[in-house]
């Protein structure tokens, strides 16, 4: 193999491994399924699908969504239905043609949940005579009438997405679903969240988040271990700056994980409305994590208690200082030192002739720019995630070319 050859595949090896994908930009593209995609984006099956490597979507078209639609099952069991049409595996056009041994089982993201009983979660492909593929739910034997349809999109290994032409009807799948509970009192008196839970109770900052739960609310808890080291400076805070931290935490819209990984940028907060500062804080994210940064601190998002319109709860590791609290106490002892202005040299005399052109030459640095924080970390991280790959991938092509 040619030096130029191998350098071209190992640039395709580093671009290929970021490779990701959209479900409902895919779906967007095509009009007949556009009540497939409605109903993966208010069940978030939509989000969960996008953060899975290996995946294939059966989707079905209007006139096979109305036949579900007509049996007037709750959003919950909707959910479960479809779960039971997205496979954790790939399964192209030419895989599911070539099924060993003519039919094979698979599982499906219904099955991951753990709502569905033994294995009534799994699928069965079949490769029948005359190039046709059935699919048959585990627990609905009888179901052979529905079989592929055609290929929408293809990236493999990544995601299949493949029109099928009924949906697969699973009793278990269809069968009554409890409700999720949306008590927001009763919600953030579990998964870690009780000592925060009794910050909110013992301030009267509960009240306000419970009047914006009907209208969406996001809330970012921080776990009881972070309430714990932050308790001393708590204690010295006033009585309604304690109020303006605990709803600080606080955004009054429902924000899903899948929104907070593609909106990056700043979020007002409860503790925004009637005060006089912005109390806002920036929403980034680095690959699936997801961070809160207040220019205090950086908090992470390490779990989610509930994620169900119109409330999401999240806890995080760190409690959110908002820099009009603790600016002063907080900056002075995390950011350096400015270094001393450079002295400035003596200017020597000109030379006949030279004035026009000194007078015409850009100024150097002299220090005395306004750059703020987020402009400075944006060109710094930003650039630096982008030109890092770049140079390594040059380095390789020109080893590979001249070695």
């Amino acid at each position: 193999m040619s030096p130029l050859s191998l350098a071209f595949l190992v640039i395709l090896a580093l671009t290929t491994t970021v490779q990701s994908h959209n479900i409902t930009k895919i779906l967007a593209k095509h009009p007949e399924f556009s009540t497939f995609n409605h109903y993966l984006t208010i069940t978030h099956l939509a989000n969960e699908i996008n953060r899975r490597q290996t995946i294939t979507v059966c989707a079905v078209d209007n006139a096979a969504m109305s036949d579900l639609l007509a049996k007037g099952l709750p959003i919950q069991t909707i959910k479960n239905v479809l779960s039971l049409h997205v496979f954790a595996d790939y399964f192209g056009s030419k895989k599911l043609h070539q099924v060993t041994k003519g039919s094979t089982s698979t599982a499906t993201m219904y099955q991951a949940t753990g709502e569905a009983p033994g294995t009534a979660g799994y699928v069965h492909i079949t490769d029948v005579k005359g190039g046709k593929v059935r699919f048959t739910p585990e627990d609905n034997p009888s179901q052979t009438d529905t079989t592929y349809v055609k290929s929408i999109l293809e990236m493999p290994y990544n995601i299949s997405v493949i029109q099928i032409s009924a949906i697969l009807n699973s009793p278990e799948a269809e069968a009554p679903t409890a409700a999720p509970d949306l008590n927001l009192t009763s919600l953030l008196q579990r998964e870690g969240c009780q000592a925060f839970y009794d910050l909110l109770t013992t301030s009267g900052a509960i009240g306000t988040f419970l009047s914006s739960a009907d209208g969406g609310v996001t809330v970012f808890c921080p776990t009881d271990d972070a309430i714990t080291k932050f308790a001393p400076k708590y204690k010295n805070l006033t009585a309604s700056e304690k109020t303006s931290l605990l709803l600080y935490h606080g955004v009054p819209v429902y924000n899903s994980m899948g929104m907070l990984r593609s909106s990056n940028g700043m979020m007002n907060t409860l503790a925004t409305e009637g005060a006089k500062k912005k109390y806002d804080f920036d929403v980034q994210n680095d690959g699936n994590d997801v961070t809160l940064k207040t220019k205090v601190v950086t908090a992470t998002i390490s779990g989610t208690v509930v994620d169900d319109e119109p409330i999401a709860i999240y806890t995080i590791d760190k409690v959110l200082q908002p820099r009009e609290l603790f600016k002063g106490a907080v900056v002075e002892a995390d950011e350096p030192a400015a270094a001393p202005a450079p002295a400035k040299k003596k200017k020597k005399p000109a030379k006949k002739g030279a004035a026009a052109d000194e007078d015409a030459a850009a100024p150097g640095p002299d220090g005395d720019g306004d750059y703020s924080d987020d402009e400075t970390a944006d060109s710094t991280n930003g650039g630096g995630r982008l030109v890092a790959p770049l140079m390594v991938m040059v380095a390789c092509f020109s080893w590979l070319i001249f070695a």
